[in-house]
């Protein structure tokens, strides 16, 4: 049978010195969960904890220093992926794929407009297949002048082994791909309100 999960040798060696700083640290095992899906991908949760609170309903790989529990429900889904380092954060390459299509925009957009075609293109050409093996996604909310006001998204946000600074890596492409767009915008945390184009994310 396909093993469950890799591990690469960088990986290992990153989450070990993550989990170091967690107390107890010797009981913890990485817990991996398929949290939804995103597009055409799975999107996940990665979290330390205590190996002997897995049960029934979870699979656990042994290793000699990690242990990875993973839930029953979830082991096809995540079966033959390995879990690698990419940009400064933690990327499973999953060869399984949701039996559904893809998502609905969550936000309707003008994509006669040039400028809003492009930028919508490079997300999803260019940005959203590499950032959906960390479980994210980005959006385009809206553009004004040449601001562009983006959104991230996915079930890895917040994990402390995230590390990359996905939003450095979209502005880059997005300024140097659409040239009228001279600043990007991350709505994503500005919950305050002030912000015209801040809305929740979608459940």
């Amino acid at each position: 049978m396909t093993p469950l999960l890799t591990v690469t040798d960088e990986a290992r060696t990153k989450i070990i010195d993550v989990r170091a700083a967690e107390p107890d640290s010797e009981s913890l095992a990485l817990w991996l969960e398929v949290s939804g899906v995103q597009g055409t991908a799975y999107t996940y949760e990665m979290y330390f904890r205590r190996l002997d609170e897995a049960g029934e309903d979870e699979v656990v790989q042994s290793g000699d220093d990690l242990s990875v529990v993973v839930p029953s429900a979830d082991a096809e889904k995540v079966r033959g992926s390995t879990l690698d380092i990419s940009g400064g954060g933690m990327v499973l390459q999953n060869p399984n794929v949701p039996q559904v299509g893809p998502s609905a925009p969550a936000t309707e957009l003008d994509l006669s407009d040039p400028i809003v075609a492009r930028v919508v293109e490079i997300l999803q050409t260019d940005i959203n297949p590499a950032i959906a093996a960390h479980g994210g996604y980005a959006e385009l909310v809206a553009i004004e002048d040449s601001r562009a006001y983006m959104r991230m998204g996915g079930g890895c946000q917040g994990c402390g082994m995230a590390a990359a600074t996905l939003s450095q890596g979209i502005e880059v492409a997005i300024l140097d791909g659409v040239p009228e767009i001279t600043e990007v915008i991350d709505v994503t945390d500005h919950a305050s309100g002030t912000n015209p184009y801040y809305e929740s994310a979608k459940k």
